[in-house]
């Protein structure tokens, strides 16, 4: 069902975790599937300097938060705003048509995240 690189993913994920001090936070749940992604951010002068997640769900799931955290890691805010599901899935080398909503998550939780953060910082 997986390819190797997402199966690679899920058993060595990066950026597992919180940051405790983070500037912004994104939470983003999916009824359907069960699936819950936590994205936290450190910014600095306007750009991602750390980025991790915690991710409650499929192997998928977990893979797109892993590959999601390290894309955005050193963009700035407009370039994370960028990042597309599509991106991810790409990164992933592919999902399964039924796991696509998992890449849909990793989107919305940057996006929740950096909305957290400009809320915060207004």
């Amino acid at each position: 069902m997986y390819n190797e690189r997402v199966i690679n993913e899920f058993k060595n994920p990066k950026n597992i975790g919180e940051i405790p001090d983070a500037d912004g936070v994104g939470t983003i749940g999916n009824a359907s599937c069960g699936d819950i992604m936590q994205i936290f951010l450190k910014i600095e002068d306007n750009r991602i300097v750390d980025a991790k997640f915690k991710t409650f769900g499929c192997a998928a799931a977990i893979a797109s938060s892993s590959v999601a955290t390290e894309m955005i890691k050193g963009m700035t805010i407009e370039e994370a705003l960028q990042v597309k599901n599509a991106d991810v899935v790409e990164r992933l080398e592919g999902l399964p048509p039924q796991k696509i909503h998992c890449s849909v998550l990793a989107e919305e939780a940057i996006h929740a995240a950096i909305d957290n953060y400009r809320e915060k910082t207004k």
